[in-house]
């Protein structure tokens, strides 16, 4: 299989950035919009293939949505004016799309069939396809409905109290787009606190939702209407350049207009506790999603535990922060992060097995990994095997390696950050 040379052994990594929209909200600012009445316009969309996919999906269902480089305009007629697909709607890599997707579909009465990529196939959705029955929605699949494909048919959904078993924003945003539609209230009980976009953008789109600690409710038969949205930075892009200007000598990166929304810095908090040299302006605690300026400048850091409610905050950065460990002195240990092993690959697995064979010391838990620092890292063969998150990180590692380093399936980053590679040489 071609692989690509990776830039290797770099002294140092200087520069500003401003990195791509956030992936979370780019999806959620397409769904919102095309359920809202009026006009939506989102700036500094990510053009990145899964929330191309969810434009082309809502396409499919009878929206029109107009693009020009990052500026997207939906020109929403509420829940109501979207149509049955002629097609079958393909989501790509995106677990967001087809989860989310599915809660919309629930409450509208006509049939849809939903597919994805090789990955998605793997990836559990039975934890979403429970609920959504349980309100009232039609949905065959294979394997009783846990894996794609998928055969939807909505209608009439009745409020409900919902209890996640697993700490999943996936999972209550779409039972949040569900009990729009619903009769009644619907409640949600979370184990954890999760990313709150989607309760968030609610109220952005002119809607109603409680939050009283974990508990969620919304009222159904909601209207909303369409609104500006300008999507920050996404924090967990943001996160490959934090460790690299962290582990590199001689380094100082600037990240601009980054998101900031508190259910997402996990992150911050875990490299702080490492003792990273973070900097951090906050632009508008006020916004609907806060942001501001990041800077990172080389570190000393040292090994610390990260488990418990911490984990949802930083599920997404746990690949680069495995590689911010090996950097670390003494032992880091990550503990609680099952939801790593549905991800679009299992990433306890993949991330000690392609660090592994760059030298560091790691080693898997059934529910996360022990690192042991300071390693010296190598060189060698490794692969993203098709994950967007594990392609980066190995790309910062690479840049850490004394000897050459080839990446099978780099394209797999251009799922969420299709400027990656300039953004990383633009900073050597």
């Amino acid at each position: 299989m071609e692989a690509i040379q990776l830039h290797t052994n770099v002294k140092s990594l200087n520069g500003e950035l401003a990195i791509p929209g956030d992936k979370s909200i780019s999806h959620r600012s397409i769904m919102f919009g095309a359920i809202a009445e009026g006009e939506t316009t989102v700036t500094n969309f990510l053009l990145g293939d899964d929330c191309l996919n969810t434009i082309e999906c809502f396409k499919k269902l009878g929206v029109l949505i107009e693009r020009e480089d990052e500026k997207v305009i939906i020109h929403g007629k509420g829940l109501d004016g979207l149509q049955e697909p002629a097609d079958i709607l393909d989501v790509g890599n995106s677990g967001t799309t087809i989860r989310l997707l599915l809660g919309i579909l629930a409450g509208r009465p006509f049939h849809s069939v939903l597919i994805g990529d090789q990955s998605i196939g793997k990836r559990p959705m039975t934890r979403v396809t429970q609920p959504l029955r349980s309100l009232g929605a039609v949905i065959h699949g294979r394997k009783n409905g846990e894996f794609t494909p998928l055969s939807i048919k909505g209608g009439h959904l009745e409020g409900m109290e919902y209890q996640l078993p697993v700490a999943s924003a996936q999972v209550k945003s779409s039972i949040l787009f569900a009990g729009l539609q619903a009769s009644g209230t619907t409640t949600i009980i979370e184990p954890v606190k999760t990313r709150d976009h989607t309760e968030r953008m609610i109220r952005q789109f002119g809607g109603e939702v409680e939050i009283n600690g974990q508990t969620i409710q919304i009222k159904g038969n909601q209207k909303l209407t369409g609104t500006s949205i300008h999507v920050p930075g996404d924090i967990s892009s943001a996160a490959f350049f934090l460790v690299a200007g962290a582990v590199l000598p001689n380094s100082e990166i600037k990240l601009t207009n980054v998101g900031l929304n508190p259910t997402r810095t996990g992150i911050i908090d875990v490299m702080n506790e490492m003792g990273a040299d973070i900097t951090i302006t906050q632009h508008n605690e006020d916004a609907f999603e806060p942001s501001g300026d990041i800077v990172i400048k080389s570190s000393v850091l040292k090994g610390i535990t990260i488990e418990g409610n911490i984990i949802p905050r930083l599920i997404d950065e746990i690949p680069i922060i495995a590689l911010l460990a090996t950097q670390a002195e003494g032992k880091t240990i990550i503990k609680d992060a099952h939801e790593l092993k549905v991800k679009e690959t299992n990433r306890i697995d993949t991330v000690v097995a392609e660090l592994t064979k760059l030298g560091a010391d790691i080693e898997a838990t059934d529910d996360g990994m022990i690192i042991n620092g300071k390693s010296n890292l190598t060189g060698g063969s490794v692969s993203s095997h098709g994950d967007h998150r594990i392609g980066m990180m190995l790309a910062i590692a690479a840049s850490l390696c004394k000897e050459d380093v080839y990446l099978e399936k780099e394209d797999a980053i251009y799922v969420s950050y299709p400027s990656f590679f300039d953004h990383l040489h633009s900073l050597t």
